[in-house]
């Protein structure tokens, strides 16, 4: 039986967001491209999507070792990417993640906000280490793609 879906206003007190924040040199319309295009994605966090990242449909992004879904809730170009997607394979906690984007002189700030995450059992806290984790070396490899042209993901040796 599927766990029930972690209620974010019963999680209250009890829960964290991840916000990250990251100023790049790249224009905001190159910055939204690289969240919401397919091809540009593919180009700095999943290796393959499966669909297209359409406003209210599910696409599905692929590593080598896992699969994960996002639903996309708004697209607002040059300003904000809003998505929803699952932390467990059960989709039992499954958050929204928000990425804004603000011209700061010739590039931009890009905000990341993740979340809620409970905290109210151990695994809870191990979910919330493995998103920290995932969203900061995530935005690396985004910034190393857009200001530098280069792409960081680890590769398994031929």
């Amino acid at each position: 039986m599927q766990a029930p879906p972690v209620d974010p206003a019963a999680a209250g007190a009890r829960s964290r967001l991840v916000a990250l924040h990251r100023r790049l040199s790249a224009p905001p319309h190159r910055v939204f491209r690289a969240w919401s295009d397919p091809e540009e994605l593919v180009r700095w966090l999943p290796f393959q999507i499966d669909g297209d990242l359409a406003v209210k449909a599910r696409s599905t992004l692929v590593w080598p070792e896992e699969r994960v879904w996002w639903d996309v809730i708004t697209a607002d170009p040059d300003r904000s990417f809003v998505f929803r997607r699952s932390w467990t394979a059960d989709d039992r906690l499954v958050t929204r993640v928000t990425v804004t984007i603000r011209q700061l002189g010739y590039g931009c700030r890009m905000d990341l906000e993740d979340g809620p995450f409970p905290l109210g059992a151990a695994e809870d806290l191990d979910v919330l280490a493995r998103a920290i984790e995932h969203w900061t070396t995530a935005l690396a490899q985004l910034r190393a793609h857009l200001d530098f042209s280069v792409d960081l993901r680890w590769r398994a040796p031929s």
